[in-house]
């Protein structure tokens, strides 16, 4: 026995000595695809030698003798920083997620595969101007040179799933049409609008939605049934769920240079896009031999500035929210055809085959394509009810998309003639573009394709088989909303109805709330002129105008005694500022989700049922329309019940002391990895969490996920902050939420992560306050002059 007992001790020690062998060799492999900080690369397309200045947070600052050698070097760091978040992106655009992830991302390569949006970037990249290709293909150059060298360890997630693929021009055009389906999702909307059609009376969906007053509103006798309806709806895509970025909002704001420190146009913007880690932006500076500079925010995958300045013009983007997709109804004709205004015509049908990792056969996609656009209906595999399918059309994917060359064309505009000259050329997706030049001017354009329709509303799904809702063709763009040098010298944009109801024009009916920007309107208003630091603040601002608005109707809910008594008074001083630190946020948010929840199910929505923020005003300031809602013993007894319930729930988290409640504690910013959230150690390992301010409503956007565990858990937000001084070279400030690199063990993965929380930003100027390493990237032909040395940094 002695001798067994001796043999397992040593047993024991010989497996424990060979795990940790087996964990540090692990250790040294991740650690070693750390990219280094001092390289010099050769890359044989370069004209001449590029100089990179890496800060202390991995910015760099780029000097080339030219916009081509530009995008070789944004390649080559994109890859070098984000080679897998690029990967991931391409990869859920193409459909091809199953092959690494299984058979869990087959819903969306379903979907991804039955857009074709592979189809639609290469077609679009064979329109483009020589000039934009050719800035494509630099790109391309840049990220396959970093492939070749670093080959599995361009990224850690590639030890597993080996050498990434390389990458083509249309893989940056796919980056395009991802964004267009995320900033573009009514078609969805509309599904979910039909379901609850069919199950509530006309008053109660008036209140959810607006009236639809258009000639032509669809036949719901047309559409398939309710459990139909609710299949397809579970056949498609969740962005959140199987993608991750939902929600989508954006602030923006300009100045004249009467109403700036500088004398000069001031312009902020901060889009509001999912979270995760690491976010979508990138941020860098770009300088030139002859004065010229960029400087801004980027997104891996494109060869451009997204969202930034260059020496005369500053720009930014807010989503829309137009309406630019339509589901239609198809009416089947035999097993291959469909009823069309002239009779019945044939499927376009193609084949589509998905490879699943840890299946021996791929899937084979049976793709059936319509007039209108591809058939979504019975992407389970189950055949469509009734003898009709769904179809959707999307501007997004119409044909010669130029949004790339608008991206192109802008970010080499100086004055606001080029800048509307890029604008006219922006195609996907529905954006409000801000500029400002140096010349003195702001503006804001509406830009991306929306439909002209024949009739309807595009609130529900059309028929299809008669033609009386088609589109004929796309609003011009001299046509859209624009506004040009305002006399107020100020411009402000928070995704609220950007044209009057009465615009000749139909845009859509889907508009956000006008809180976030009449609470921007109030802070520029309050000083004459303004200065980067203070448009910093304004961004951080998380005062709520909607809690200022519906609190007294809260008030007047009689005390209650206890816990739920102790809770409402301290509302009874509260500013309506969604604090971190405060228990008043928490409180708030969780009377209205309960009381919601109460009047949903009261009014008889149907199951999963999520108004915006406007019905639960609409239920709090207009009695007589609430009433529907309340049930015979009224919103008052509803509303008391509602807070004990939510008092109930945060006592189960937070403890019986409401003084001692925290709105942060549940309003936690998540970041999670897009592939290895789903996996049980590295997605705890590779998740950041911060306690964060905001909520939905306020400039400091905190939008929620609104149900589940933890409804509270602030999902996206302000992923960038930025802001432009045109009357300084040096003036661009940003943030971004995570850090710039996607590698989980550089200091760089989540560096600027309190900076954000705290409302810091960091200057994008032409020499860094410190520098953490130079890389230069060389011309590989003999006879090239000596690479240009970085500049020394500033004492």
């Amino acid at each position: 026995m002695r001798t067994f007992l001796a043999f397992a001790g040593r047993l024991l020690v010989f497996l424990l000595v060979l795990a940790g062998i087996a964990v540090a060799f692990g250790f040294g492999l991740v650690n070693s695809s750390l990219p280094d900080a001092r390289e010099e690369p050769g890359i044989p397309t370069l004209s001449a030698p590029v100089a990179i200045t890496l800060d202390e947070h991995g910015i760099p600052r780029i000097e080339a003798a030219n916009d081509r050698d530009a995008a070789v070097a944004m390649g080559w760091l994109h890859a070098r920083d984000r080679m897998f978040q690029m990967e991931a992106m391409r990869r859920g655009a193409s459909g091809r997620l199953a092959e690494i992830a299984g058979g869990s991302a087959l819903r969306l390569d379903r979907f991804s595969r039955t857009l074709g949006l592979v189809q639609s970037a290469e077609s679009d990249l064979a329109a483009l101007s020589p000039e934009a290709r050719d800035l494509l293909e630099a790109y391309a150059e840049g990220v396959n040179a970093l492939i070749a060298a670093r080959g599995r360890l361009a990224a850690p997630e590639f030890l597993a799933l080996g050498e990434p693929e390389p990458w083509r021009p249309v893989d940056s055009l796919l980056w395009g049409k991802v964004m267009g389906l995320w900033l573009s999702g009514n078609w969805r909307r509309e599904l979910e609008y039909a379901a609850q059609a069919a199950s509530l009376p006309a008053d109660r969906l008036d209140d959810l939605w607006p009236r639809d007053a258009s000639a032509g509103r669809p036949d719901l006798a047309s559409l398939p049934g309710a459990v139909s309806l609710a299949r397809i709806l579970e056949a498609v895509p969740v962005f959140g769920v199987d993608a991750p970025l939902p929600d989508s909002a954006s602030n923006a704001w300009a100045v004249t240079g009467a109403r700036s420190a500088s004398g000069a146009p001031l312009l902020a913007n901060d889009p509001h896009l999912g979270f995760q880690a690491p976010v979508l932006w990138y941020l860098a500076r770009i300088d030139f031999p002859d004065g010229r500079f960029r400087a801004g925010a980027t997104a891996p995958g494109v060869p451009a500035i997204v969202i930034g300045r260059n020496e005369r013009l500053a720009w930014g983007f807010t989503t829309t929210h137009s309406d630019t997709q339509d589901v239609f109804v198809e009416r089947l004709s035999g097993a291959d055809a469909y009823d069309t205004p002239d009779g019945p015509r044939p499927f376009t049908i193609r084949e589509e085959r998905i490879a699943v990792r840890g299946r021996a056969e791929p899937e084979v996609l049976r793709v059936r394509e319509t007039r209108h656009g591809p058939v979504v209906s019975g992407l389970d595999g189950l055949a469509a009810d009734q003898g009709y399918v769904l179809a959707v059309s999307m501007a997004n994917l119409a044909p010669r998309d130029t949004a790339a060359e608008a991206l192109l064309a802008l970010n080499r505009a100086t004055t606001l003639a080029e800048a509307r000259r890029a604008a006219s050329l922006f195609t996907s997706p529905p954006q409000n573009l801000m500029v400002a030049s140096a010349e003195g001017s702001i503006a804001q354009y509406l830009v991306g394709r929306t439909p002209l329709r024949r009739a309807g509303d595009g609130r529900l799904p059309a028929r299809g088989w008669d033609g009386s809702m088609d589109w004929t063709g796309f609003v011009p763009f001299d046509a859209m909303p624009h506004i040009e040098n305002p006399a107020s010298g100020q411009i402000a944009n928070a995704n609220s109805r950007p044209a009057p109801a009465d615009h000749p024009v139909f845009l859509g009916v889907d508009w956000y709330g006008d809180w976030r920007l009449r609470r921007i309107r109030e802070l520029l208003a309050e000083r004459p002129t303004h200065d980067l630091a203070g448009f910093a603040a304004m961004q951080n601002d998380v005062v709520s105008l909607l809690a200022r608005e519906v609190l007294p109707r809260l008030l007047a809910v009689p005390a209650p005694q206890g816990l739920a008594g102790r809770a409402q008074a301290l509302l009874r001083d509260w500013d309506g500022a969604m604090r971190a630190d405060a228990p008043q946020p928490l409180i708030y948010h969780a009377w209205l989700r309960a009381f919601r929840r109460l009047a949903l199910a009261q009014g008889g929505a149907p199951e999963g049922t999520s108004p915006g923020a406007e019905f639960t005003r609409l239920l709090l300031t207009d009695a007589g329309r609430a009433a529907a809602w309340c049930g015979p013993a009224g919103c008052d007894a509803m509303l008391a019940r509602a807070l004990s319930d939510a008092t109930a729930e945060i006592e189960a988290a937070q403890g019986s002391d409401p003084a001692k409640w925290a709105w942060g504690r549940a309003h936690v910013a998540t970041f999670e990895h897009p592939i290895l959230r789903f996996l049980p150690v590295l997605g705890p390992m590779t998740r950041l969490e911060m306690p964060s301010p905001g909520d939905g409503e306020t400039v400091s956007r905190g939008g929620m996920r609104g149900g589940g565990a933890n409804p509270y858990a602030h999902l996206h937000g302000a992923g960038l902050r930025a802001a432009f001084d045109l009357g300084d070279p040096d003036g661009a400030v940003a943030i971004i939420a995570t850090g710039q690199s996607g590698h989980p063990f550089s200091p760089h993965w989540d560096d600027l992560l309190q900076r954000w929380r705290d409302g810091d930003v960091v200057r994008l100027g032409r020499v860094p306050a410190n520098t953490t390493g130079t890389i230069r990237l060389k011309p590989e032909a003999p006879g090239v002059p000596s690479e240009p040395e970085p500049r020394q940094r500033r004492r």
